[in-house]
């Protein structure tokens, strides 16, 4: 496919996006961190492309100074607008570059994950004068298009056999395109209709179902926004700029772009913080807004979905787990609905499990309700702030080691007070963390990970399948108790005051300690100082009275579990990516990778092939 151009449209006022563009222009509006026009570049440069040119206007110098700090800054030509030429006016002024070759044009306003390899593709097969990249969103439709996907006209011109659809600010155009375009200021719609009118034929290439976002206000901001955290997997984001952020108590979602200074105690909720936002007033609760320098804009509820949800009901989580969580309100107050499939062995272990470990005093959300033939309960709304999300904000080592002490003493209850009184919940009891489970950990790994992400066929199975047989055995050889088997930081809440309550636990099974230490310790999701690590594993050992002379053998348990567990995670990252779509999962398998080479590191004299397999990844 030949190399194409790429024009963005960035000269805009922003004038529906104030105040918040009376100091940024429209293209640099941060998200998570970064300008919009930004992830645009960041798309566009998955393609064959050969020069970018963005027009400019508004708070040109802003533009400039990003470009500075731009990596394809040498590959992209400005085209300063003296007065806005308007959609049109901006290509016939960049004609000294778009007469050249086939071009795409991509509004620097619109998030999506719109694959444009795939509408460039159609556009050269077609042998069209242009391809429009469109969507049914009856919010915004308007383009009439006949059966054959050509554009007729306007929505007020839709003709029988025709349906309405939107457009989604992309498109791709023969260089012919140009000669419908008149000097001075028009509109991009105005060149379609001439040349629809002069007997060209302008395709179409439907995206819907892809995601899309504009950022043309400040509910659609807020929307773009916390759809990408959403994407992302996360409810929180925090640039390392930040200042004082272990000040806040954050609940929904929470964003605080750079240079925020945090001076008091706060409680944050469903809120965008821009680049310098000034909290210094005497509000002690930020919610539902969009916070600048010297502004504050009130976010509707019904303006954005992604927060409140459909009907009274906020789908929640953003693990792994198959099953819905959604927050709903009864009586005024705020609980959790989990809805399972009908096959899910796991929900009555979950009600069981629930019972069992709050008589034991861990601290687990209260079953406020079970419809055990409908497959669903209602639960204890624990709020939304995960260990791995209180782990955001930038604090000093004694308040870490505080926060996981805490939740050290939670798992000790496991550990020692729940096995105490293990026959009182039979389901439990019965399900063995044993050869036979570590065995599908490993193989897993091996399945999901080296095959399904790093595509590597071993020519060598059977030689590393012997080693992690041997791994199996001795894993399953340790003294075991009750285990929550997947205890790391996302399945770990921190409510106000920093409470801890314990969520995920259906999978707790009957098996070594050091798993679950490997677990919270050794955690893929957030990275601990080896001094907190070393101060935290002493006061575990401390706690569960393991004597000096049983020292070594908890330290090869621990060894041979972080080797286990690694592994595992790595298998269930590459699942949940590449087969269950939570593509967000990829994002942790370097650090997963990384501790599992230095797990590897210590055992390779045991598992010479294993070694040479991990080493090499």
């Amino acid at each position: 496919m030949d190399k194409i151009n790429v024009f963005i449209l960035a000269a805009g006022l922003g004038e529906r996006l104030q105040s918040i563009t009376q100091y940024i222009p429209k293209p640099l509006v941060p998200v998570l961190g970064k300008p919009v026009i930004q992830y645009v570049l960041d798309k566009i440069g998955r393609l064959s492309f050969h020069q970018v040119g963005i027009n400019i206007h508004y708070k040109k110098d802003s533009i400039l100074q990003w470009l500075e700090q731009c990596s394809l800054k040498d590959r992209i030509k400005l085209f300063h607008e003296e007065t806005i030429l308007g959609t049109g006016g901006a290509l016939n002024n960049a004609e000294s570059l778009l007469r050249d070759r086939t071009f795409l044009v991509h509004n620097s306003d619109i998030l999506s994950d719109i694959k444009l390899e795939e509408l460039v593709d159609k556009h050269f097969r077609s042998g069209l004068i242009a391809t429009l990249a469109i969507h049914d969103y009856p919010k915004f439709n308007s383009l009439v298009i006949d059966g054959k996907g050509f554009l007729k006209g306007l929505s007020s011109e839709q003709q029988e056999g025709t349906k309405k659809w939107a457009f989604t600010g992309i498109a791709v155009y023969n260089q012919n395109f140009l000669n419908y375009l008149p000097s001075g200021m028009s509109g991009v719609v105005d060149a379609w209709m001439r040349a629809v009118k002069d007997g060209q034929k302008i395709g179409t290439h439907d995206v819907s179902g892809c995601a899309w976002s504009d950022v043309g206000t400040p509910a659609a901001y807020a929307q773009a926004v916390f759809d990408e955290l959403k994407r992302e997997g996360e409810i929180i984001y925090i640039h390392p700029s930040t200042k004082g952020c272990d000040k806040i108590e954050m609940k929904g979602y929470v964003v605080i772009e750079r240079d925020c200074d945090i001076n008091k105690n706060m409680q944050m909720r469903n809120c965008i913080l821009l680049p310098g936002a000034d909290i210094s007033t005497n509000q002690e609760i930020i919610e539902n807004c969009i916070v600048g320098p010297d502004f504050k804009i009130d976010i509707e509820r019904e303006d954005v979905s992604s927060i409140y949800g459909v009907n009274g009901k906020q789908l929640i989580g953003t693990g792994g787990s198959e099953r819905k969580y959604y927050r709903i309100r009864t009586a005024g107050k705020s609980e959790v609905l989990m809805q399972c499939s009908d096959d899910d062995p796991d929900f009555i272990r979950q009600l069981e499990y629930t019972k069992f470990f709050s008589k034991c005093s861990v601290p687990v959300p209260a079953l406020i309700s079970a419809d055990k033939d409908g497959n669903q309960a209602v639960f204890e709304d624990v709020g939304d702030i995960s260990l791995y999300a209180f782990m955001k904000c930038s604090r000093p080592s004694r308040a870490i080691e505080d926060i996981y002490r805490k939740v050290l003493d939670v798992l000790l209850l496991m550990h020692l007070d729940a096995a105490e009184h293990i026959s009182e919940c039979p389901l439990l009891e019965s399900r063995l963390f044993d050869y036979a489970y570590f065995k599908w950990e490993t193989d897993y790994f091996l399945d999901e990970y080296i095959k399904g992400v790093k595509n590597i066929t071993l020519d060598n199975r059977g030689g590393i399948n012997s080693e992690l047989e041997r791994l199996a055995a001795k894993a399953d050889s340790f003294v075991k108790t009750v285990i929550h088997r997947d205890f790391q930081s996302q399945n770990i809440m921190v409510m106000p005051g920093s409470e801890i309550r314990i969520i995920d636990y259906q999978g707790a099974r009957i098996g070594p300690p050091a798993y679950d230490i490997a677990s919270l310790l050794w955690d893929p999701y957030v990275s601990l100082e080896d001094g907190v690590r070393d101060s935290l594993l002493d006061y575990y050992t401390g706690q569960m009275n393991i004597a000096n002379s049983e020292m070594a053998d908890f330290r090869t348990s621990l060894m041979t579990c972080r080797l286990q567990r690694h592994m595992q995670a790595l298998g269930a990252y590459g699942y949940l990516s590449n087969k269950a779509g939570k593509h967000y999962f990829m994002k942790y398998i370097p650090a997963g990778l990384k501790l599992l080479k230095d797990d590897i590191s210590h055992s390779g004299k045991l598992y010479p092939e294993l070694h040479a397999l991990i080493m090499n990844l």
